[in-house]
C-alpha cells in the first residue's frame, strides 16, 4: 500500500532559493490518501532553473527530480514524500525575522512591503538605498541639523526613519550609507511599531536580514562593470563543518563613480563571516561580524529657487542649470568605518517556549565634511535676469555651514525575549514578554576652515571645487572659525551625547475561535539623554543638558482568519519619539531652548487584507489607514535649530500589492500607494497643506519572464518602472520638486546550471529625477546608465 504525503516549505525558510523566473508549478494533488481531506497547503513546485548564489533550491526530494520519494514507513507502507514551495515572488509566507514578531508577513495585521533576494537579484540591487526603491512611500532625505548628515536617512509615509534600520531585530545606529552584500531580503513594517521596536517608528521600521549559515555547501561569486567606472565584486561562501556547525563568510569591494553627477564617487569594500553552532537544534547560536569602510563624496545636490511670479519653487535644474553641477570643495569627504558583533540565541525549551538572546555592539567612525549650498534672495534675482551667469550661491548653507568632523561612536543592545504557545481550553494563546537595553555614545570633534569666508561663494552656473589657500585646521587652534552652533550653544569644537534606553514589552495574542483572534500588547521605556557642547570660544560656557522620559506604548489587533492564506484585519498602534532621539545622527541635538519639548506622539488606525492566492503563486495585499502625529518638531535648514512647531499632522490613505507568478515563467511584483497628507493643527498658515515629503501617489512595477529555460538558447527578459509624484519640500507647501519616473530593464542568460550572465539598464528615458530631498535643495538621481554582471555558484 501506498500513500501520500506532502511536505510544504515557503520560501522564505529557503531564503528564497529559487530561480529567475520561478519555473513551473505542479498541478495540485486532489486528497491525502490517508485523510480523504484536501491538503491544507496542496503541493506546487516550481521547476529549477536560474541558480540564487548560495540559496537552498527548492526542488522535488526525488535526487532526480522527477517524482516524490519513496519513504518506508514503520507499518511497512510506503510514503510519497514531494517537496513543495510557492513562487519566491509571492512574500506573504516571508517570515518577518524577528523574535517579537514571530509570524510570517500573512499573520502580521500590519502593512508590510518585502524586498526578497530574487528581486535584489535580478536588479542588482547593491545598496539599501536601492532595494528600497520598490517600496511605495520612502523617500530617502540626507535631512538637515546641526553637524550636517549624510548616510541612510529615509522617511517611511512621510516621517522620519533615520533612527529605525535594524538587522535581525538589532537596531543599527550608525550613520553611514549601507552596502546590500550580506542582504537576504529587506522588511518594511509600516505605522508605528513601537511596542515592537521602542521610541521612534513613527512611519514604521525598516529590517534587514542577514544572510548567515545554513545546511548547505555553496560557493557563489560575481563581478559587475559598466557605466560610471562602476566595478563591483561579491563573494559567498557558506560550508557545514560538522552536522551541528556551520560557517558563511560574505565579501564585497565596490568601486564607481555616479552617473550624472561631477566629482561624486565612492569606493567601499566589506565583510561579513558568520558562524552557527546548534544548526537545526533546539538550542542555536549565531555569531555574525560586520565590517565596511566607504570613502565617499557627499553630494547636498543643487538649490531650490523661486521664479518672480512663481506659486512655489523648483530645483535650478529645472530652469536649464546641468544636472551634473557640484557644489562642493577639495575638502568634502565622507569617510566610513563601521564594525558591528552580533550574537543571537534560540531555544527551544519544549514545544510551548522558546526563548531569545540577541545582543550586538557596534563600533562606528567617521569624518564628514560637506558643502551646504542655498541660493538667497540675491542669487535668485541675478539667475533669472538677463546675466544668469553672476549668480553666486553659498556652500555654507547660510549661516557657516557644518564644521568638518570627526565621529566616534559605539554602542550596545540586549533584547531577551521568550515566545509562548499554549492553550486554555479551547483558547490557543500566544504570549510574547521580553527585556530590551540600549546604550549609545556619541563623540565629535569639530575642525575649523583656516578662512570660511574664501570657501563660501561658488558660481551657480559654472562652480569651482578648487579654492586656492583653504585649509582645514584643528578647532582649538582657530576657535573664531568655528561654526555657532544656535540656540545659545555657541562655537564649540567637542560635541558629546548619549542615551541609555530601558524597555519592558508584552503582548497576547488569543484565538477566540480558530478564525478570529485578538493581539493587544504594550512597551514601556525609560529614556535618558544627555548632550555637551565643549572647549572653543572661551567666552561662551559649556553647554550640558540631559532629560529623561518614561513612555508608554500599546498596540491592539483584531484579525479574522477563515484559513491559512486568508487574513482581514484592525490595528490601532502608538509611537513616541522623544527629543534626542538620534544621538548619533545629531538631527535633534539638545539645546537651551528645547531641551524641555514634548515628544512627538503618533498613533495608527489601520484596515487590511492579505490573501495568498493560487496555491500561494500569487499574494494580495490592501490596506486603508489613518496616520496622525502631534507635536510635530521641525528643523530649520540652515540654522540647525529644532522647533516646537506644536504642528499636528496627517496620513492617510491605501496601498495595494500583487506579486507572484502571473504564469508558467511569468512573475511580477507590483505596489501602488494612494496618500492624503495635511497638516491638522498649530502654524495657522500651514493648515491644510500638504505634509512635506509625501506624495499622493506613488507606484512600482517589476516583472520577468523566462524564454525556453533550461534550453542552452535560454533568456530571462524583464523590467519596470518606478513612479513617485511630485511632493511639496516644506510644511508651507512654497517649494516642490517634480516627479520621478524611472524606467529599468534586464537581460539575462544562464550557462548550464552554475554560470549566469545578465545585462541592466538604469533610467532608460535618461529623465531627471530626484532623490535625496532637502528642504531647500534636493539631489538629482542617476542618469541612464548600463550594468554588466558575470555570476557563478557550485
Amino acid at each position: 500500500m501506498r500513500k501520500n504525503t506532502f511536505r510544504r516549505i515557503h520560501p522564505a525558510p529557503l531564503a528564497f532559493g529559487l530561480a529567475l523566473g520561478c519555473g513551473t508549478a505542479l498541478p495540485a494533488m486532489a486528497a491525502d490518501d490517508a485523510t480523504g481531506k484536501e491538503p491544507a497547503h496542496p503541493p506546487h513546485a516550481p521547476e529549477k532553473s536560474e541558480k540564487l548564489a548560495g540559496q537552498p533550491q527548492a526542488v522535488l526530494s526525488n535526487p532526480k527530480g522527477h517524482g516524490p520519494d519513496l519513504v518506508k514507513e514503520k507499518d511497512g507502507t510506503e510514503s510519497e514524500h514531494w517537496v513543495v514551495t510557492a513562487s519566491p515572488m509571492n512574500t506573504l509566507r516571508t517570515p518577518i525575522g524577528i523574535s517579537r514578531m514571530p509570524q510570517d508577513v500573512l499573520h502580521t495585521p500590519q502593512t508590510i512591503d518585502v524586498v526578497p533576494q530574487i528581486l535584489m537579484q535580478q536588479q542588482n540591487v547593491k545598496s539599501l538605498d536601492e532595494a528600497l526603491k520598490n517600496v511605495p512611500g520612502i523617500t530617502a532625505s540626507v535631512g538637515e541639523g546641526e553637524g550636517g548628515m549624510s548616510g541612510d536617512q529615509f522617511l517611511i509615509r512621510g516621517f522620519a526613519a533615520q533612527n529605525d534600520i535594524y538587522e535581525n531585530g538589532l537596531r543599527d545606529f550608525g550613520v553611514y550609507t549601507r552596502d546590500s552584500f550580506d542582504y537576504d531580503h529587506v522588511t518594511v513594517i509600516k505605522g508605528p511599531s513601537s511596542q515592537v521596536f521602542g521610541n521612534g517608528t513613527t512611519g514604521g521600521a525598516i529590517n534587514i536580514t542577514t544572510k548567515t549559515p545554513n545546511d548547505q555547501n555553496h560557493i557563489g561569486a560575481s563581478f559587475s562593470g559598466g557605466s560610471g567606472a562602476y566595478y563591483r565584486g561579491t563573494l559567498d561562501v557558506s560550508h557545514k563543518i560538522t552536522d551541528t556547525i556551520a560557517v558563511r563568510l560574505t565579501g564585497m569591494g565596490n568601486e564607481s563613480d555616479m552617473v550624472g553627477r561631477d566629482a561624486v564617487y565612492s569606493h567601499r569594500w566589506g565583510i561579513a563571516p558568520s558562524i552557527i553552532f546548534g544548526l537545526g537544534k533546539k538550542v542555536n547560536y549565531t555569531i555574525e561580524y560586520f565590517h565596511q569602510t566607504d570613502n565617499r563624496i557627499p553630494d547636498y545636490g543643487v538649490p531650490v529657487v523661486t521664479k518672480p511670479g512663481a506659486s512655489y519653487g523648483k530645483p535650478v535644474t529645472e530652469y536649464g542649470v546641468r544636472r551634473t553641477t557640484w557644489y562642493g570643495t577639495t575638502f568634502d569627504q565622507d569617510n566610513s568605518n563601521v564594525d558591528m558583533l552580533t550574537g543571537r540565541l534560540k531555544w527551544e525549551v519544549n514545544p510551548h517556549v522558546t526563548v531569545y538572546n540577541d545582543t550586538r555592539g557596534g563600533l562606528y567612525s567617521r569624518y564628514f565634511s560637506a558643502s551646504q549650498e542655498s541660493c538667497n534672495a540675491a542669487c535668485t534675482s541675478a539667475f533669472f535676469s538677463s546675466h544668469p551667469e553672476t549668480a553666486l550661491v553659498s556652500r555654507i548653507g547660510g549661516v557657516g555651514g557644518p564644521n568638518p568632523y570627526q565621529q566616534d561612536d559605539w554602542s550596545v543592545q540586549n533584547v531577551s525575549s521568550a515566545v509562548a504557545n499554549f492553550n486554555t481550553g479551547t483558547i490557543r494563546h500566544q504570549m510574547i514578554a521580553g527585556v530590551d537595553i540600549e546604550h549609545v555614545y556619541d563623540r565629535r570633534r569639530n575642525y575649523a576652515y583656516n578662512n570660511p569666508g574664501a570657501r563660501r561663494w561658488a558660481n551657480l552656473l559654472s562652480p569651482t571645487a578648487y579654492i586656492p589657500g583653504l585649509d582645514v585646521g584643528v578647532g582649538s587652534l582657530n576657535p573664531d572659525n568655528l561654526v555657532n552652533i544656535p540656540n545659545g550653544v555657541g562655537r564649540k569644537e567637542w560635541k558629546t551625547s548619549a542615551a541609555t534606553d530601558v524597555g519592558a514589552f508584552f503582548s497576547e495574542q488569543a484565538w477566540l475561535a480558530p478564525w478570529f483572534s485578538v493581539k493587544a500588547g504594550f512597551r514601556w521605556d525609560h529614556w535618558s539623554s544627555n548632550y555637551s557642547a565643549t572647549g572653543g570660544v572661551a567666552t561662551t560656557a559649556d553647554t550640558h543638558l540631559s532629560q529623561n522620559q518614561d513612555t508608554f506604548n500599546p498596540n491592539v489587533s483584531l484579525m479574522y482568519t477563515p484559513n491559512d492564506h486568508t487574513m482581514v484585519y484592525f490595528n490601532w498602534a502608538e509611537s513616541t519619539t522623544p527629543l534626542g532621539l538620534y544621538v548619533t545622527n545629531s538631527s535633534e541635538p539638545l539645546s537651551p531652548k528645547n531641551s524641555k519639548f514634548a515628544p512627538e506622539r503618533s498613533r495608527l488606525y489601520e484596515l487590511g487584507a492579505k490573501y495568498s492566492a493560487f496555491h500561494d503563486r500569487i499574494g494580495f495585499t490592501a490596506s486603508v489607514f489613518r496616520l496622525e502625529k502631534g507635536n510635530s518638531l521641525l528643523t530649520d535648514p540652515g540654522s540647525g535649530s529644532v522647533i516646537d512647531s506644536g504642528d499636528t499632522q496627517r496620513n492617510q490613505g491605501v496601498e495595494l500589492s500583487a506579486s507572484g507568478q502571473i504564469l508558467k515563467n511569468w512573475n511580477m511584483i507590483a505596489t501602488y500607494a494612494r496618500y492624503d497628507s495635511k497638516t491638522t493643527g498649530g502654524t495657522p498658515a500651514d493648515i491644510g497643506k500638504q505634509v512635506q515629503y509625501v506624495p499622493r501617489n506613488q507606484a512600482t512595477v517589476w516583472t520577468t519572464y523566462e524564454i525556453a529555460p533550461k534550453k542552452p538558447w535560454n533568456m530571462t527578459v524583464g523590467g519596470g518602472v518606478t513612479w513617485r509624484e511630485g511632493v511639496f519640500l516644506d510644511p508651507a507647501n512654497t517649494a516642490r520638486v517634480p516627479a520621478n519616473v524611472e524606467f529599468d530593464a534586464v537581460v539575462s542568460h544562464q550557462f548550464g546550471p552554475n554560470w549566469r550572465i545578465a545585462m541592466n539598464g538604469y533610467n532608460l528615458a535618461n529623465r531627471l529625477n530626484y532623490g535625496n530631498l532637502f528642504s531647500n535643495r534636493v539631489t538629482p538621481s542617476i542618469g541612464r546608465a548600463f550594468l554588466f554582471n558575470l555570476s557563478m555558484t557550485y
